[in-house]
C-alpha cells in the first residue's frame, strides 16, 4: 500500500530531539580545538592561501566545479558482490538524523542492526573517523568538508554499479559542483537557513532577519549555534556583504559587532528551535527549513502548526541554501552493504518516510514541492520552507575555505558568545 504521512503507522507520538548539528562551517573547529587545520596540513595545505584554494587543491565552487580524485590506492570495490553478512552497519552521523523506522526495516532486510554513533559537529565528526582502528560504514558530510575528506583519504570512492536509485535524484546532485560526478557523495537533504517565528505573536515578519533586532521579542529570540550561519546572517541583513564566505576580517568583525547587539536583548545561541519556536519558549530564532517542517511534532500549549512560520527572503538570489551528504569511509568493513543503505535512502518510497519523520527534504524529483504539499506535509503558512531545484542556481552558498579564513569565523563568534567586547 503507498506511503500514508498522516497515519499513525508513520507519525511518532513523540520524537527525541534532533540535534543535527551545531555547526556546519565556521564553527566546526570547536569540538577539538583546530582539528581541520592539522587534516588540511596532512594533505599539504596551506593556512595563509586566499579563499578558492587550500594550496594542496582546488576548493569546489559552483563556478568552479571540483573533481575530486580517485587515488591508486583507495580504488571503488568490484560491482557483482553480495552484502556482507555483517551484525551491523556502522553510522556516524547527527543523532535522530535519520527515522528509526527506516533503520528498523533495513535490519529486517538485510539482518544488520543499524548503529549510530552520533557527533554534534564536523570536527568531532573528523575526530571520530580518523582515529586509530575506527570503523564506519557510512557518514554524512556537507560540501564544506568533502574535499579535506577525500585528500585525506577518508572517504572512498563509490561503486556506480550500486547506486541504481541515484537517478532518483535533481540533476544537480547527480553531478554536483563538489564532487563532479557523484564520486564520493549522494544527496542526503537540501534545506534553507531563515527565521523562525510564531506568526500569533511576531507583528511583522516582513523584517525579515531584522526581527532578532527587534526588541519587541527581547528574551525570547535565538541564533544558532554555528558561526558561519550566525555571522552570515547578520552580513546578509546588514548589507554589509552578500558574500558569507568572505575572508576579509573587517567584515568578519562588522557582522561580529552586529551580533554583539543582541546580547542586551537576551539573545540565545542553540538550535533547539525546531522545539522551542513550537512549545512557544521563543518566538524569533534563526533555523533551518526543515527544523520547520518537524517542528509539528513540537507543538505545546495550546499552539497549532498555523501558528508556525519560516521567513526567507523574497528574492531567490538572497537565500542561504545547502545539502547533507552520504558517503562510505574509506575505513568500511562492509562496503557492499554501505552501498546497498545508501541506494536504499535514494529510494522514493524510503526517502518520503525519512522525511516525514526528521522535516529535511530528499532532493528526489518525485517528491516535489507539489507532492510533498499535495501529501498533507506542509501547511500553506510553511510553504516558504520548500526548496525547489531552481533554488540552487541563485542561492548563496556556504563554501569549503582554508582554516586561516574558518579561524577568523571562529574566534569572532567565540568573542560573541562570550559576551562580547
Amino acid at each position: 500500500m503507498p506511503f500514508d504521512p498522516k497515519s499513525s503507522d508513520h507519525a511518532p507520538q513523540w520524537r527525541p530531539q534532533l540535534h543535527r548539528r551545531d555547526v556546519l562551517r565556521g564553527g566546526a573547529l570547536t569540538a577539538v580545538g583546530l582539528g581541520a587545520a592539522p587534516l588540511l596540513a596532512a594533505c599539504g595545505g596551506d593556512s595563509d592561501s586566499p579563499s578558492g584554494s587550500s594550496g594542496a587543491y582546488p576548493l569546489a565552487r559552483p563556478d568552479e566545479p571540483v573533481t575530486l580524485p580517485i587515488f591508486d590506492d583507495n580504488q571503488p570495490i568490484e560491482s557483482g558482490l553480495e552484502p556482507e553478512k555483517a551484525d551491523a552497519l556502522r553510522v556516524l552521523n547527527y543523532a535522530d538524523y535519520m527515522a528509526p523506522g527506516v533503520m528498523k526495516d533495513f535490519q529486517k532486510k538485510y539482518g544488520a542492526e543499524v548503529q549510530v554513533t552520533p557527533y554534534n559537529n564536523y570536527d568531532e565528526m573528523l575526530t571520530k573517523i580518523s582515529a586509530p582502528g575506527a570503523q564506519f560504514d557510512v557518514v554524512f558530510p556537507g560540501p564544506s568538508v568533502m574535499s579535506r575528506m577525500v585528500y585525506g583519504k577518508l572517504l572512498q570512492p563509490f561503486q556506480k554499479s550500486y547506486m541504481t536509485n541515484l537517478t532518483n535524484a535533481w540533476p544537480e546532485y547527480q553531478d554536483p559542483w563538489y564532487d563532479q560526478g557523484s564520486q564520493y557523495s549522494v544527496p542526503y537533504t537540501v534545506y534553507t537557513s531563515g527565521i523562525a517565528y510564531r506568526s500569533d505573536r511576531v507583528s511583522d515578519p516582513t523584517e525579515g532577519y531584522k526581527m532578532l533586532w527587534n526588541p519587541e521579542y527581547s528574551g525570547k529570540m535565538g541564533v544558532l549555534d554555528d558561526a558561519g550561519e550566525a555571522l552570515g546572517m547578520a552580513m546578509l541583513a546588514w548589507d554589509i556583504t552578500r558574500d558569507i564566505n568572505t575572508g576579509d576580517p573587517e567584515l568578519i568583525n562588522a557582522a561580529k559587532d552586529k551580533l554583539n547587539e543582541l546580547i542586551p536583548l537576551g539573545v540565545k545561541v542553540d538550535i533547539t528551535q525546531y522545539e522551542t519556536i513550537a512549545n512557544g519558549k521563543f518566538s524569533v530564532h534563526q533555523s533551518w527549513s526543515g527544523d520547520m517542517i518537524a517542528a509539528r511534532w513540537y507543538l505545546a500549549g495550546g499552539a497549532t502548526k498555523q501558528d508556525l512560520g519560516y521567513w526567507i527572503p523574497e528574492s531567490k538570489a538572497d537565500v542561504v541554501i545547502g545539502n547533507d551528504n552520504i558517503c562510505i569511509p574509506k575505513s568500511s568493513p562492509s562496503p557492499v552493504l554501505a552501498h546497498t543503505f545508501i541506494n536504499s535512502i535514494l529510494d522514493n518510497t524510503i526517502a518520503e518516510k525519512n522525511f516525514n519523520w526528521n522535516g529535511y527534504q530528499p532532493p528526489l524529483t518525485k517528491l516535489s514541492a507539489e507532492y510533498l504539499i499535495d501529501g498533507g506535509y506542509i501547511t500553506d503558512n510553511l510553504l516558504s520552507a520548500v526548496v525547489v531545484p531552481e533554488d540552487f542556481a541563485s542561492g548563496i552558498k556556504f563554501y569549503e575555505q582554508t582554516p586561516a579564513v574558518e579561524n577568523l569565523y571562529l574566534a569572532a563568534f567565540q568573542e560573541f558568545q562570550s559576551g562580547g567586547s
